[in-house]
């Protein structure tokens, strides 16, 4: 897996539609709230055009793309957090992915019922992260409760941690998310075992109609002044169109795109900010069966990103075999690289690089 998105905003700003389209899922979309019931998930693969590179070089069997994987959330409403809507559920779910995709209504429909009456991105987003600091505050009182009774034994590691819950406790009670807290690496590390809703990384989707994607409109620059409070970046996108996109051919999708002079789909500004977002880099990895891609933070070690593939080749990691796209595509084949010294041997320390293609060697 690549990483996984949760796909949440207030009911009935789009968020199935998109979902739907970007992943061509069967989510029931409907013009009334609640629609999502149960968190509905799907997984897509990463387009990545150096697999087709490879591809040809290598010749492989079979290609297997990374994947990112995406949640469907239940639209969220004032008192989530005590249960209202569909409650806290909905907040649980949240914490187990990687990166939120908040999605604001940014177009004007009489057809499409907004479920506050008008359309204001700036009270909508509030509204969200409202929700999202009230659970956060929640789960740090309970953190500390718990600490509390352990403090008794004087552990300094103890006292340490509740300092960064009072801390991290205070911040979210003047209504800002915990990401917006600076904190030291120490206290970084801590605050990551809570799990906290708000220290996630976001990506903001502008959800316009046509005209807003080919023109832009006020509700998508309020998004983006939010978005640079945050620390997170806008996706101006069509559900609509997005919709359409999923029912025709890749090379009829680029046409499409084209005659309407946008360069990406949804899907595919999602995935390169998604990366950017979390820091991700691929590499590649193949064999007498298969030509595959992973996933992995940039900067992981040879022996971790061995690992990826299986526990083994990280506990018996003994050397990674490298190669470039760029020298592979020069010289036109692996045997050719090999003859030419363009096979790179590295060690424990070696960090993975965009692009590689690894062997891994390593003992049973």
């Amino acid at each position: 897996m690549g990483f996984n998105c949760g796909i949440v905003g207030l009911p009935n700003v789009g968020k199935s539609t998109i979902f739907n389209a970007i992943t061509s899922a069967k989510a029931i979309v409907a013009n009334y709230p609640f629609t999502t019931i149960e968190p509905h998930s799907g997984v897509v693969p990463v387009p990545d055009e150096r697999l087709n590179v490879l591809a040809k070089i290598l010749q492989p069997p079979k290609i297997i793309p990374t994947n990112i994987e995406f949640v469907d959330i239940a639209g969220l409403v004032k008192g989530a957090n005590k249960g209202e809507g569909l409650g806290n559920q909905f907040l649980a779910h949240i914490r187990e992915v990687d990166a939120v995709v908040h999605v604001v209504r940014c177009f004007e429909n009489d057809n499409v019922v907004h479920t506050y009456g008008s359309i204001d991105p700036k009270r909508d987003v509030e509204i969200v992260e409202t929700e999202l600091i009230l659970k956060d505050i929640e789960t740090i009182q309970k953190n500390l409760s718990e600490l509390e009774r352990q403090s008794k034994s004087g552990d300094k590691k103890v006292r340490h941690a509740m300092d960064v819950c009072r801390k991290l406790e205070d911040h979210l009670s003047t209504g800002k998310l915990a990401k917006m807290l600076n904190l030291n690496e120490e206290e970084k590390a801590l605050a990551c075992h809570l799990h906290l809703l708000t220290a996630k990384p976001v990506m903001f989707i502008a959800n316009v109609d046509e005209e807003g994607l080919t023109k832009g409109n006020e509700y998508i620059r309020v998004v983006e002044e939010l978005a640079v409070h945050r620390g997170s970046t806008v996706l101006v996108v069509d559900g609509e169109i997005e919709a359409e996109l999923a029912d025709i051919s890749y090379e009829e999708r680029e046409a499409f795109l084209s005659d309407l002079g946008i360069k990406e789909s949804g899907l595919d500004k999602v995935i390169h900010n998604g990366y950017w977002l979390l820091d991700l880099i691929t590499f590649f990895t193949h064999n007498q069966k298969e030509l595959r891609a992973w996933t992995v933070k940039k900067g992981t070690k040879a022996p971790q990103a061995a690992g990826k593939i299986h526990s083994d080749f990280e506990k018996g990691f003994i050397k990674a075999e490298v190669i470039k796209i760029k020298d592979l595509v020069a010289v036109g084949s692996e045997s050719a690289l090999r003859e030419k010294g363009l096979l790179h041997i590295q060690g424990k320390e070696y960090q993975v690089e965009d692009g590689d293609v690894v062997f891994f060697r390593f003992n049973v």
